[in-house]
């Protein structure tokens, strides 16, 4: 196993090193290796990885996740080398949706560097833009802590996986759930359900074995029936531009989804 891993290992020293590694053409051909690894990288932190290698990487950093499911890294890498086909589906429901397809012509991105963050806080309470920063100021998060994509094996598709991270703390908002185990396990459950990620489904039922008692019986009886019920019910959440509809209320932006309050309070259950 460790042999088989040292190159990739290798590769993500080199990164850390290197973190400002140039961005390589979008439309680098495919070129497949006798091991099935792609020839060379076809994005900015681009690692290609055979399929033993992806299997590997999936194995460890599931265990990794499950035993600390704040290890953001482990969940990206487990995300990266188990969604290929579910991430092909997920493009495909992009590519078919009107805001879905412009966003995934112009690519954006959400970062400190790429937020207004003084034109977010100028917005009126109870938008979303305003809103999305009060949940980062009380939960103290960045949208910077988010991991580039490294193993997936197609340009299009790893943009598809970084967005899905981006938007995270913008589902964060929707639900109106903080960033505690549970809030983050009932996130798991809307994301699951509207996703079908495997790292989304893993998290979701493995997720609440860290609960207490008195949290695992509230997430059975009320939270996962309302994320699993909300999540069948909203359109796609990869489909909406968010940097788009800053300004609009958050409690319309929920209404047009689909989206209903929590049915408890969680803020202080662990």
């Amino acid at each position: 196993m460790a042999t088989l891993l040292n190159p990739v290992l290798r590769r993500l020293r080199g990164l850390r090193r290197l973190p400002g590694l140039p961005r390589l053409a979008a439309e680098m051909p495919l070129r497949a290796r006798s091991d099935g690894a792609v020839a060379g990288p076809l994005y900015s932190h681009h690692i290609p990885t055979s399929p033993l290698q992806k299997a590997l990487l999936a194995a460890g950093s599931a265990a990794m996740a499950l035993y600390d499911p704040y290890r953001h890294d482990m969940v990206a890498v487990l995300g990266e080398t188990t969604g290929h086909r579910t991430l092909k589906v997920l493009r495909d429901r992009m590519r078919r949706d009107p805001e879905g397809a412009q966003i995934l012509q112009e690519r954006p991105r959400i970062s400190t560097s790429t937020l207004d963050l003084g034109k977010l806080q100028s917005l009126p309470e109870g938008s979303l833009g305003r809103e999305y920063l009060r949940f980062l100021d009380v939960n103290r998060v960045s949208p910077d802590t988010r991991a580039p994509t490294r193993f997936v094996d197609d340009e299009e598709l790893a943009y598809v996986i970084q967005r899905y991270r981006e938007v995270h703390d913008m589902l964060h908002t929707l639900l109106g759930m903080p960033t505690n185990i549970l809030g983050e396990i009932v996130v798991k459950w809307f994301e699951a359900v509207q996703t079908g990620l495997p790292m989304c489904i893993l998290g979701a039922l493995f997720g609440p074995i860290q609960l207490s008692a008195q949290s695992l019986q509230v997430l059975v009886s009320e939270l996962i029936p309302w994320a699993v019920q909300n999540g069948r019910r909203a359109p796609c959440v990869l489909n909406l531009y968010y940097e788009r509809r800053w300004e609009q209320s958050l409690r319309a932006l929920r209404e047009e989804l689909g989206i209903t309050a929590p049915p408890v309070h969680i803020q202080g259950l662990a």
